[in-house]
């Protein structure tokens, strides 16, 4: 399968390998973080981490969209579909997410709350077109990657002059959320000390690499976008070691065959066409986060749940006994954890990081990486 299987092939991935064995300079440390989930099941999934030299480190960031939402916006929306009696249409990571006191969305429907897990924005839509005489509320979250499809379901719900559908915002932003892991981590006792950084790939698709240029540039940080084969990683792994090698700070492209340095243009305008940043935003392992979210802009306010119904902010703190937030913070690995393998596991959750097909927890469980 052209762009996958060439991306996999094994006598190739044992040279890259060597590659990085070789240039890997032994009196030097590399820490790199991948910001995106996706990548952190890419190095789990293919026992990549095993390849590599000792000094080289893969650190877990927190580019999981279902693991960096705070349980009190989960809350909002159970509240929304218990005591509304709203359709609430989310995506199916988001079902099995714990909320305060054990709670779930699946435990929600079993309530009674009508809550339907959707493959995409524009189902929620002709679920509002299906149903005129029941509020739709579409619970959106996740990156850059998926807002684009809740900014075009607003102006088709607009289009189609639907009075019963609006979008329980929760949109995050990437770079926004780079930038607090590096503000942060000088406050931090446990935070690792970063060599470079593994740029995402489906977000990059959307924004681009250019919007990176300002970690090279502030933070002389070295950066490469990758993508999501074993090849892709190794790879980069190895282009970042270079730049280290080199004293060099700068944004590579290692996904060409995907991502340009603009992104997608008519993507990008239509998020900001639907879409404004918030002044604030609370995520799960960071705290509150400045101008790290979007909010629906005034031009499209009937559409917005968070107007359109009584939605009193909820904070409500993680389980103490919990590690997913030093773990998207990259301060703590998975098996640092108590509760992994034991009271939290992919059927019993206690954590958002052990549900989700991003979380950093679910890969090291899933693919037997929790063994030191």
């Amino acid at each position: 399968m052209k762009y996958v299987d060439e991306y996999r092939r094994g006598d190739e991935a044992q040279k890259l390998a060597q590659r990085i064995r070789e240039e890997a300079d032994a009196e030097r440390n590399y820490r790199f973080m991948e910001f995106c989930g996706g990548h952190t099941h890419v190095l789990s999934r293919w026992g990549l981490t095993d390849l590599l030299p000792p000094n080289v480190r893969m650190i877990h960031g927190p580019g999981c969209p279902v693991c960096v939402m705070p349980i009190g916006r989960i809350d909002m929306a159970m509240n929304l579909a218990l005591r509304e009696k709203v359709i609430l249409c989310t995506y199916a990571d988001t079902m099995r997410v714990p909320a305060s006191k054990g709670r779930s969305f699946f435990r929600c429907r079993a309530e009674g709350a009508d809550i339907r897990m959707i493959y995409s924005p524009m189902d929620a839509v002709k679920a509002a077109r299906e149903n005129p005489d029941r509020e739709v509320v579409f619970f959106a979250i996740g990156f850059e990657t998926t807002t684009p499809p809740t900014a075009a379901a607003i102006l088709a719900a607009k289009r189609l002059g639907l009075k019963n559908f609006s979008v329980f915002c929760n949109h995050v932003l990437t770079p926004a959320a780079m930038e607090h892991i590096l503000l942060t981590a000088p406050n931090r006792p446990d935070a690792p000390k970063l060599n470079g950084l593994v740029g995402p790939a489906h977000v990059s698709t959307v924004i681009g690499s250019n919007p990176y240029r300002h970690f090279s540039e502030k933070w002389r940080m070295p950066v490469v976008v990758c993508g999501f084969e074993p090849l892709d990683m190794l790879l980069s792994i190895l282009m970042l070691i270079r730049q280290v090698n080199e004293g060099r700070a700068e944004v590579e492209n290692e996904f060409t065959r995907a991502v340009t340095a603009e992104g997608n243009v008519k993507a990008i305008e239509l998020m900001d066409k639907v879409f404004e940043r918030r002044p604030t935003f609370e995520w799960r392992g960071l705290g509150t986060v400045p101008n790290s979210a979007l909010r629906i802009r005034p031009e499209f306010a009937e559409f917005d749940a968070e107007k359109r119904f009584v939605m009193p902010e909820l904070v409500v703190p993680d389980n103490k006994a919990c590690e997913c937030g030093a773990i998207l913070r990259g301060e703590k690995e998975p098996r640092q954890c108590l509760l992994f393998g034991k009271a939290c596991t992919p059927a019993h959750p206690i954590g958002a990081c052990m549900v989700s097909s991003e979380g950093a927890c679910a890969a090291a469980y899933s693919y037997g990486r929790a063994r030191s």
